[in-house]
């Protein structure tokens, strides 16, 4: 009998280290099956940020008719919890236990936190549409309920994405750290497109009861797919156990403040902020946009979040050739944030004859170059870190980058509310409020741009500390160990 599952198992393995990136980073010891089993924390955190900001951003605001400021400072309150990346990456670094574990407990409370919002989510929603018996409920217990539960996932996807990217970076050699990072993140564009697909059929027929339906399979679902993720990843060791009760460690303060003065280490976190913020403010605006001005329905403009994640997708893909030839992260940045100046371009001249086609173009330009732009930062950020300090550096760029993005999303809610209350005196056009908001975004770009320049005239050499370092096992999450406990 014809063996399908062997066939269909050869076949993968031959085409992926071709056509996945960073699939490379593959070895023996550590094969591409259990690191794509690892990355389905990724998944998760995908999921929740297209259920997030793309269909319960729009949801909310379209159908629900809740104010876009308050739509957005939701989306925004997991910046409250942003900050603290750096300080989970550092604890996850030192974390003392009987077990020898230090990644797992992090991300198992993340993931706790990610199901506790998403239980929150159906009866908050419940309240603000009125739906079934929750007509006569008070419209502040749902903001107030839909705020706790944004909180909640937003900040269980920022302890498990922190400390997860540090658990993948432990199983790999130092020079292969940027690509398994890399990995993740592609595998975290896998999930958003998924997801984004996936929701937009589920919601084809929208009601208030078939979006609940989806939100309580979305906290399942993550609780399964995280468990199966951490199966057998870190190693219980009782002689790392003892290790740990007498390791001496710096405090928080001096490790940070020895990672920051690094020579461009400050420059770099600047760009991090301006391109992220540039990037990432239009993401509370996309759909809403789509929908007011273009007149997309609910499951079309859920699909937006599909064609933005898989052009970052495409970013990261070419990020990926172009650094494995000794590409420089810092030029590779710079052609990211350029290509991104275009994209809103794009996407305000849809508004002016441009139509349907120029939106989605310019959607997909925003993606490659927001791509393009987030893997040069991070794998400029991986390069310059040490060994025992990977997790502080991982939420040190974690932490900046969440930030800005936070504070984008706010910033952009509450500058198309103010305009849509002038648009009631001088009867300013739909797309106007969402246009000034890509134009801001333009122009931080553009500050970008000009802050990378002084980086990309510095040697190669500077950026590729660990390159030709030798591959060494990492003792504290052998891959054998870690499989047979």
């Amino acid at each position: 009998m014809f063996e399908y599952r062997a066939f269909a198992l050869r076949k993968l393995v031959s085409v992926a280290p071709r056509y996945l990136p960073f699939a490379d980073v593959a070895t023996e010891e550590v094969p591409l099956s259990r690191l794509l089993r690892l990355s389905l924390f990724q998944v998760t955190v995908g999921m929740a940020i297209v259920l997030l900001v793309g269909t319960l951003n729009r949801v909310m605001i379209v159908e629900l008719s809740v104010p876009a400021t308050l739509v957005a400072m939701m989306l925004a309150l997991p910046l409250l919890f942003a900050p603290f990346r750096t300080l989970i990456g550092y604890k996850s670094d030192v974390n003392v236990s009987a077990l020898g574990l230090r990644r797992v407990p992090f991300i198992w409370k993340g993931t706790l936190y990610q199901f506790g919002g998403f239980a929150i989510m159906p009866f908050a929603l419940l309240v603000l549409s009125g739906y079934g018996e929750a007509v006569d409920a008070p419209r502040w217990m749902g903001l107030s309920a839909a705020a706790l539960a944004f909180l909640l996932v937003g900040a269980g996807v920022h302890m498990v994405q922190t400390v997860g990217l540090a658990l993948a970076t432990d199983l790999v050699a130092d020079e292969d750290q940027p690509k398994v990072v890399g990995l993740m993140y592609v595998m975290l564009l896998v999930g958003m497109v998924l997801s984004a697909l996936a929701f937009g059929t589920l919601l084809e027929n929208y009601s208030p009861g078939r979006l609940i339906q989806v939100i309580q399979g979305a906290a399942v679902v993550t609780v399964a797919l995280n468990l199966l993720a951490l199966w057998k990843q870190e190693a219980r060791d009782r002689v790392r156990a003892q290790k740990m009760q007498t390791a001496q460690h710096a405090p928080f303060r001096e490790t940070l403040a020895e990672l920051v003065k690094k020579p461009g280490r400050k420059r770099l976190l600047v760009v991090i902020a301006l391109g992220t913020f540039g990037f990432g403010a239009a993401d509370v605006l996309l759909e809403p946009y789509g929908a007011q001005a273009l007149g997309f329905s609910v499951a079309e403009t859920t699909r937006l979040t599909a064609l933005l994640a898989g052009g970052t997708l495409i970013g990261f893909g070419i990020a990926s050739r172009v650094l494995s030839t000794n590409g420089a992260p810092t030029r590779l940045g710079l052609i990211g944030a350029l290509i991104g100046i275009p994209g809103f371009s794009g996407i305000i001249l849809s508004a002016f004859g441009g139509g349907a086609p120029l939106f989605l173009a310019g959607t997909l330009a925003t993606g490659i170059g927001a791509g393009l732009f987030g893997h040069a930062t991070l794998t400029a950020t991986m390069r310059s870190a040490e060994r025992d300090q990977v997790g502080l550096a991982l939420g040190t760029w974690g932490a900046v980058q969440a930030t800005a993005a936070g504070v984008g999303v706010a910033l952009a809610g509450i500058v198309r509310d103010v305009i849509v209350n002038m648009s009631a005196y001088t009867d300013l056009p739909a797309h106007t409020p969402y246009n000034a908001v890509f134009l801001i975004e333009i122009v931080f770009l553009a500050l970008a741009c000009a802050t990378l320049i002084p980086l990309c005239g510095k040697a190669n050499s500077t950026q590729h500390p660990n390159i030709h370092q030798p591959k060494r096992s990492i003792p504290d999450s052998h891959p054998k160990s870690a499989e047979a406990s």
